[in-house]
């Protein structure tokens, strides 16, 4: 097996734009006219008001369909988890003015936006053991290594486990700020994994050793992990792995840029897709 001996450090504030763990992404249209009391610019951010509130709408309404929990205190703060979510757009879609036959001057856009449940209500769910585990519940996806401290010339096992089926990326950061992709990588294209069943990095087909070489200190395997395909990034391959070329800032908000695909029959648009983003520490010394 060919080794590639990494330097191993890594940050948990991999970049600014660092979210909570669970959310869902979901695209959604908004409008608003102008009236006698709203210029331009006020009516564009009305229709944006109005765009993120269907967003939650949207995402509440996924979860309620996709999830069973049957616990009816957990599905309740689940709910009310997501119905107090913050939005964060990720991509304006469409804009465009119009006008109305009734109202007159509108404006309306369609917008690709992040709804992040309350973090307090999805951090006591996430230690309810009927939650955690559970494959009717939202997504979780975990990443944990063998050991929490390694010394020079060990080896990093990592591990990898959903609740349910997902797609996952699996990335990592050196002391020189080199991000590098473990999975999928040149010799190994998995992106899709079952839930329930614990993956190992490096095995299989990997041509690579996560060897623990200077300079020491703590490190974090982040995983990324969605119910539908996640984003692009810009990678070239390096030995065993790819080399990550998208700057460290935008990497979040491109593998945030997920694939998502209308259900037959759905005239509301896109479905809403689950999303999850973990860190996993870990200390090198001599």
């Amino acid at each position: 097996m060919k080794q590639i001996l990494i330097p191993l450090l890594f940050a948990l504030a991999l970049a600014p734009d660092l979210h909570a763990a669970q959310s869902a992404i979901a695209e959604a249209e908004g409008s608003a006219c102008m009236g006698d009391d709203r210029s331009r610019k006020q009516t564009e951010q009305a229709a944006l008001t109005d765009a993120k509130k269907k967003a939650v709408e949207r995402t509440s309404t996924y979860i309620r369909n996709e999830t069973e929990v049957k616990n009816f205190v957990v599905e309740k703060d689940l709910i009310s988890a997501y119905a107090n979510a913050e939005v964060k757009v990720l991509q304006e879609l469409d804009r465009s003015w119009y006008k109305d036959p009734s109202t007159g001057e509108c404006f309306k856009m369609r917008i690709k936006a992040e709804v992040i449940p309350d973090v307090r209500t999805m951090e006591t769910l996430a230690r309810d053991s009927r939650f955690a585990d559970d494959p009717s519940a939202p997504l979780q996806v975990k990443a944990w290594t063998d050991k929490k401290a390694y010394k020079a010339g060990e080896k990093i096992k990592v591990y990898l486990k959903g609740n349910k089926p997902f797609y996952a990326r699996v990335l990592y950061k050196d002391a020189n700020g080199v991000m590098v992709q473990l999975l999928p990588n040149p010799h190994r294209s998995d992106n899709y994994f079952n839930g329930g069943s614990i993956y190992e990095i490096p095995s299989g087909s990997d041509t690579f050793d996560l060897e623990v070489n200077p300079p020491f200190g703590e490190e974090s395997i982040i995983v990324y992990g969605s119910t539908a395909p996640l984003g692009e990034l810009g990678l070239k391959a390096a030995g065993g792995v790819y080399q990550v070329v998208t700057k460290t800032p935008e990497i979040g908000m491109q593998t945030r840029g997920v694939k998502l695909t209308g259900k037959t029959g759905n005239t509301a648009g896109a479905a809403a897709s689950e999303f999850v983003e973990n860190a996993t520490a870990v200390t090198t010394g001599k």
